[in-house]
């Protein structure tokens, strides 16, 4: 960095979704809005349910509580600011503010990626070594498991902001983006963005493909285990145990795997477009997993009748002690 340079920057502004006709601000304000609600609600009553029904103290529910404390940590991180850009006008926020949300954004998208790694290697564990599955994988080896995640996924977004917080930023201040992340800050830097644009595409190809590879790796290993069993009750069922674990790897790695492959092979996004698909592929997948983890797993389901169940007997018990 040349000697004088220095940041007049003590403010960013987040643009939101560039393109957006004012008339449609407050829907778009009200629809993130709603999407926040689901996704605390969602995630937080599998929490509930993790915490009052013992019968879900297993490791692959372990692994989900993890999810789900990551997936409102991350929608609490970038959306109340868009929203409150929308609803009152407040779309700056401090030099120091905006390192601190990149920061939390890459850390728990790293977090993420490897807590999926997990719930693939759960999987692969419990189909294709079944006999030494409760040896290698008890609970208390998940929380080990799960917290050397949440310590690891720290050094690289950690890094990515050490190296961009002294850069040079003096000319503009505008984000186009709903959050802020590395990208948007650093393209505002008033220097060379190639020393440090490049080593942050690294760090994430290695925090999002090595995490996929393994996963790619477990799910072939399953669908060659479950194809060696005779019974197709047996096959069918196998491979309903793994579903919705698919469904949610997959809501979190395609998307991001096409805008980095569209990005490489010269396939273009206008602003707004690219912000959307980051945008849903950020946002809908934690508002999204807590209907299918409901809908997909058995011990959920039940889980979830237990609690309706307990609220509605004392009703109907009250209301027959009324009649009569």
């Amino acid at each position: 960095m040349p000697a004088g340079n220095h940041s007049i920057v003590t403010e960013f502004v987040l643009t939101g979704f560039p393109g957006l006709h004012p008339e449609y601000q407050g829907i778009a304000s009200a629809v993130l809005f709603i999407v926040y609600f689901l996704t605390l609600t969602g995630n937080s009553m599998i929490i509930f349910l993790f915490a009052t029904d013992h019968s879900l103290h297993k490791p692959i529910y372990y692994i989900i509580l993890n999810l789900c404390a990551c997936d409102i940590l991350f929608s609490t991180t970038t959306l109340p600011k868009i929203i409150s850009k929308y609803w009152f006008q407040s779309g700056t926020i401090s030099f120091t503010a905006c390192f601190v949300q990149m920061y939390f954004v890459h850390y728990l998208g790293s977090v993420n990626s490897y807590i999926l790694f997990l719930m693939a290697l759960d999987r692969y564990l419990a189909i294709c070594h079944p006999l030494r599955y409760p040896l290698l994988l008890k609970n208390s080896t998940i929380y080990i498991l799960s917290i050397s995640a949440w310590i690891v996924a720290q050094a690289a977004p950690l890094m990515l902001v050490i190296r961009a917080y002294p850069l040079p930023y003096c000319a503009s201040n505008i984000i186009n983006h709903c959050y802020c992340d590395h990208i948007g800050i650093t393209m505002l830097a008033c220097t060379d963005r190639a020393p440090y644009g490049f080593p942050a595409f690294v760090l994430a190809m290695v925090t999002l493909l090595g995490p996929l590879a393994f996963i790619v790796f477990s799910y072939c290993s399953i669908i060659i285990s479950v194809l060696k069993i005779a019974n197709v009750q047996g096959r069918l069922k196998l491979l309903s145990t793994c579903s919705t674990q698919l469904i949610i790897i997959a809501l979190y790695y395609l998307p991001r795997c096409f805008v980095y492959l569209a990005s490489n092979v010269g396939i273009t996004f206008s602003a707004d477009a690219r912000i959307v698909i980051i945008m849903l592929y950020s946002l809908c997948p934690p508002m999204i997993n807590p209907l299918i983890y409901c809908l997909r797993a058995k011990d959920m389901r039940e889980s979830l009748w237990k609690q309706f169940s307990r609220k509605l007997i004392p009703q109907k018990a009250q209301v027959s002690a009324i009649s009569n």
